[in-house]
């Protein structure tokens, strides 16, 4: 089977795996400044509102860690196909929704459809290209996976400014027909399928395990941390997640093999990967928030201020890639990192004469590192990896990555409202209650993101410290087990 594909053949499959992925990737985070705007039309609370991102979040999350076991069962062409259809059928259902719960339902539809599609091309990138050109395939791909959220808030703030929340999704449908019909003419099977059996108590507990994480910790920013709620879900989370692992541990077909973890590199690089993953979905709330209620930037000022930074984060991921394959993982991580840390300290003074100009380059040396980092960590994590593995380690990261944005998320908003809260009092007692109500919550905002920023930088050099722990160049699974036998 192998032998069938050509190069040309793996051009064709990655560039429809790739369009595939952007839609995907794009929609995630394609909705979140158009939250008020659906307060407004659903007549909905913030609490309830959150959902439209939250339940993506949540259904992406418990979808992700069956994954290895769909990829057993099913056909590529069957996943990919299946997932683009999700995404069709829940965009078609947002668009035309006429209240808050068509919405949610075709949002939930869509995240089905996204929870398949980046494990599936992990996977497949695994089996068709050789350790040694791994890098650059998949700084190819960092283009779908950092460009389309970098771009997503750009393109949602003009939409909801100059034509209809409506056509957030209206303009993704045409485009998901195109890539299926592509599918259907181009996209073939990479692996063969086994009859591999479902473990229904391992899909339950994973289920409710990581469902319950993601919802406490998506919650916490609007409920609150002392919430009964918030605590005893990710208790319950914690727990149960906990059940999951050692059934995974001792299972002879797990789920989700955890023995991925056995492999040193591959560790150390989940460890950097929520740190950075936390930063990254962090900053993208957190940036937004200081322009549109501490600024009083527009939904569109505020996304377009994030388009130079993606751009050039398009252009250099290739790079980014070709360099992994030259240089090793270790370092391009520092070096990303030395980006990440110059653009969180830039940020941690944020006044309310900070120019526009300012935070465009800022953005720009954050979007620089991120180019170094994220692919890269995907493929140093794989290449770590045994081919018989690489499904479980593409749906591990993937795992992590979800359980990582939500956590950063609702740490960061959590620290930017206390802080806020708190500045706002001290303003108003210590000779600034004459200033209008609306001036001052501006400026707390703005001082309360300037120490959520602090908290970003602190995550940023401790993943620094870990980078400093990884061996400079792994050897591949190949070599070790090589070297296992000529020291035996």
């Amino acid at each position: 089977m192998q032998k069938e594909i050509t190069e040309g053949n793996k051009k064709i499959l990655l560039i429809v795996l790739i369009a595939g992925c952007f839609l995907s990737t794009l929609n995630q985070t394609l909705l979140n400044v158009a939250l008020s705007s659906f307060m407004d039309v659903f007549d909905v609370t913030p609490a309830t509102v959150q959902w439209v991102s939250t339940g993506f979040m949540l259904v992406n999350g418990v979808l992700v860690p069956i994954t290895a076991f769909l990829m057993k069962r099913f056909t590529t062409r069957q996943l990919f196909i299946s997932s683009m259809f999700f995404l069709l059928i829940g965009s078609v259902m947002c668009a035309s929704a006429m209240n808050f719960s068509i919405l949610l339902a075709g949002r939930m539809i869509q995240a089905a459809g996204a929870g398949i599609i980046m494990p599936l091309m992990m996977t497949v990138i695994l089996y068709l290209y050789p350790v040694e050109k791994r890098g650059s395939v998949m700084g190819t791909i960092g283009f779908a996976i950092i460009f389309a959220p970098a771009i997503a808030p750009t393109l949602s703030g003009f939409m909801i400014e100059y034509v209809s929340w409506r056509w957030l999704f209206i303009a993704i449908i045409p485009f998901v027909v195109i890539i299926i019909a592509l599918a259907f003419k181009y996209l073939m099977n990479v692996a063969e399928t086994s009859k591999a059996k479902l473990d229904i108590l391992s899909v339950l507990l994973s289920t409710i395990g990581f469902g319950c994480i993601l919802y406490g910790f998506s919650s916490a920013g609007s409920k609150g941390w002392d919430s009964t709620v918030v605590i005893s879900t990710i208790a319950i989370g914690i727990i149960i997640t906990a059940l999951f692992c050692v059934r995974q541990i001792k299972a002879k077909e797990p789920l989700l093999n955890l023995s991925v973890f056995k492999y040193k590199v591959f560790t150390f690089t989940s460890i950097i990967n929520i740190l950075i993953t936390m930063i990254m979905y962090a900053d993208l709330i957190l940036l937004p928030i200081y322009l549109q209620n501490g600024r009083g930037f527009t939904a569109f000022e505020a996304g377009l201020l994030l388009l130079p930074g993606a751009i050039v984060n398009a252009f250099l991921s290739p790079v980014a890639g070709k360099m992994f394959d030259k240089y090793g993982a270790k370092p391009l991580f520092i070096t990303g990192l030395v980006f990440i840390i110059i653009s969180m300290w830039g940020t941690i003074d944020l006044t309310e004469s900070t120019t526009y100009l300012y935070l465009v380059v800022r953005t720009i040396i954050l979007r620089i590192g991120l180019s170094c980092i994220t692919m890269p960590l995907n493929t140093a994590a794989l290449n770590a990896l045994p081919r018989e593995l690489g499904s479980h380690g593409s749906a591990v990261n993937n795992t992590v990555r979800q359980i990582a944005g939500a956590i950063g998320t609702a740490v960061v908003v959590t620290v930017f409202t206390t802080q806020a809260t708190a500045h706002a009092t001290d303003l108003a007692s210590s000779g600034h209650g004459n200033i209008s109500a609306t001036h001052l919550a501006k400026l707390a905002s703005i001082y309360g993101a300037g120490h959520a920023y602090i908290f970003m930088l602190v995550l940023a050099f401790v993943a620094l410290a870990f980078v400093f722990f990884m061996p400079r160049k792994a050897a591949t699974p190949k070599a070790q087990v090589v070297q296992k036998e000529q020291t035996s």
